[in-house]
């Protein structure tokens, strides 16, 4: 009979708010989770609200397999093997063919070590490989893998570094209340022009992500006063954002409803391509605005106040318009050049772009999602934008608060 085989064991440890972001408790339940045992070797407690915590754990694991797994998951938790080991490499032997092990990134800070030395990894954003280049890391897309490329394989070497739980959270969690009130609202914007004006103290870039909503319940027309008055520093949206503001401020009407009254236009079903037509005769909406065809509204003021913008396609556009960048691929270059280095990033009710854009962020660029369906700030948290702050309210009158406060 053979005696029992002994259990792996490993030593990690964890530093940050590891009691206010409830990380911790995290990941004591992952151990239990994998089929692990832990026990405390040292913990000390932050003596003040912005004091970092330090945890150091001996965990047990039956079988290699299963102590790779929790080690991965204890990674993502911020965790780091104390005796740790420099990260492994692998050279990739085909473009966009990445080796089988390769580590895939969160959008939380993440270090690598190599001689000896913890390096931060460059352009941070989840779902990407790491790639060792110019004598640093750096996050790079599956698609953008190159043949030669080194990249950072296994779970050795790897420290990630999760944000910290905002202490003004609180002010902004209106998503379990369902539609907020006159005075969560005010709060709300309160908070979101405070993160504002700070960004613009810091010359911070705030990018603002919109959809089509935002015309229909009238919001163009306050962000358009924040784009004229240098709030904005970018603009992400689709197709139909563009058409739908342009319709507004050519015709009056917005998927055919007059803007004046609400009530349906004659013929009113035609007014987003005849707003799509007169653009395309003008040759571009910068052009339709010099022609003085396009005198007003949400496009004009990006235009006339040299604020970048990018529509992205999809599927189910009309048109589209000749700005609309209908290669993906292209649009998501875009979208990321954009908000490289934002300080604040706003979503205005739009869940598919919403999602989109937090899927290319890094967890410390502060994000505000406003949406009259829970669910959008409730799904973009889900998939791992956790730093989103919700506010569940009409975008059009979150807007006009917002300019009115900021004003």
């Amino acid at each position: 009979m053979q005696p029992p085989q002994s259990p792996l064991q490993e030593v990690v440890e964890a530093e940050g708010h590891l009691i206010d972001s409830h990380i911790m408790e995290q990941i004591f339940d992952t151990v239990v989770e994998f089929n692990g045992r832990f026990e405390v070797e040292h913990f000390h407690i932050g003596r003040t609200n912005s004091d970092p915590s330090r945890l150091r754990l001996r965990v047990e694991s039956a079988s290699t397999a299963e102590m790779e797994s929790l080690l991965a998951r204890l990674v993502e938790l911020g965790c780091s093997p104390v005796h740790g080991a420099d990260a492994s490499f692998r050279i990739v032997e085909r473009d966009r063919c990445a080796p089988e092990d390769f580590y895939s990134t969160t959008n939380h800070r993440t270090l690598i070590r190599y001689g000896d030395s913890w390096h931060q990894a460059r352009n941070q954003r989840m779902d990407a490989l790491v790639v060792w280049e110019d004598n640093s890391p750096i996050c790079r897309r599956l698609r953008d893998i190159r043949a030669g490329d080194r990249v950072v394989v296994g779970m050795k070497g790897i420290r990630v570094v999760p944000e910290s739980k905002e202490r003004d959270r609180h002010a902004f969690a209106f998503m379990s209340n369902g539609i907020s009130s006159e005075r969560q609202l005010e709060t709300a914007v309160r908070q979101t022009a405070a993160f504002m004006r700070a960004c613009r103290e810091a010359r911070q870039p705030i990018i603002v992500v919109a959809g089509p909503v935002v015309v229909h319940t009238g919001g163009n027309v306050p962000l358009a006063a924040l784009i004229r008055t240098g709030w904005v520093n970018a603009l992400l949206a689709g197709n139909a954002l563009g058409v739908h503001d342009i319709e507004s401020a050519l015709i009056g009407t917005s998927l055919g409803i007059r803007v004046s009254d609400g009530r349906q236009a004659e013929h009113g079903h035609r007014n987003h391509m005849r707003a799509i037509n007169a653009i395309y005769h003008a040759g571009s909406i910068a052009a339709a605005v010099e022609q003085g065809r396009l005198t007003k509204g949400v496009m004009y003021e990006c235009v006339t106040n040299r604020i970048p913008f990018v529509l992205a396609g999809s599927l189910r556009d009309d048109g589209p318009l000749p700005d609309t960048i209908t290669d993906m691929n292209v649009a998501q270059d875009a979208y990321c050049e954009h908000l490289r280095g934002a300080g604040l990033v706003l979503c205005l009710g739009s869940m598919l772009h919403s999602i989109a854009v937090g899927n290319m962020l890094p967890g410390w660029v502060k994000t505000v999602c406003v949406d009259i369906n829970p669910a959008v700030a409730t799904k973009l948290s889900d998939r791992g934008t956790s730093q989103a702050l919700g506010v569940v309210t009409d975008v059009g009158i979150f807007l006009d608060h917002l300019n009115r406060t900021l004003a």
